[in-house]
């Protein structure tokens, strides 16, 4: 559950920084005052954070090209960086297996996002969970 916690910190992060244009780190200290986490724990929030919007220009165009009926900026906000976050982890944690990452950022879905977006991501993300390799950043 604490790494549930840990993703809806990275979640209100990403958001705010994807849609009110906050800085990073200070999204980032102003959700962990709000929302207390394990050292370990705010640790591993960071680090998707952060490595997420590293990698963001790369994930953004596997998004687009799983995604061809939707345009990535004229998706849900909750939708697009839970997919962002998801990929992330898929791509770049080894630590941390597909279906993991797949079935918590449906969960989360189902809390933050609309009545349809838990079924979105989960096809969005089922795509590239049935072969990530074929789907690597370049």
């Amino acid at each position: 559950m604490s790494r549930r916690q840990a993703r809806e910190l990275a979640l209100q992060v990403l958001f705010q920084v994807d849609v009110g244009g906050a800085a990073p780190e200070a999204a980032t200290e102003y959700a962990a005052r709000e929302k207390p986490l394990s050292q370990e724990d705010l640790a591993f929030a960071r680090r998707v954070i952060f490595g997420t919007l590293a990698h963001l220009k790369s994930i953004d165009q596997v998004v687009s090209r799983v995604s061809h009926d939707w345009e990535i900026d004229r998706m849900a906000a909750v939708d697009r960086n839970l997919i962002r976050l998801a990929l992330f982890e898929i791509f770049y944690c080894e630590d941390i297996p597909v279906a993991v990452s797949v079935n918590e950022a449906v969960e989360l879905a189902k809390v933050y996002g609309g009545d349809d977006s838990s079924r979105f991501i989960n096809g969005i993300l089922g795509k590239v969970a049935r072969d990530p390799a074929s789907y690597l950043p370049s």
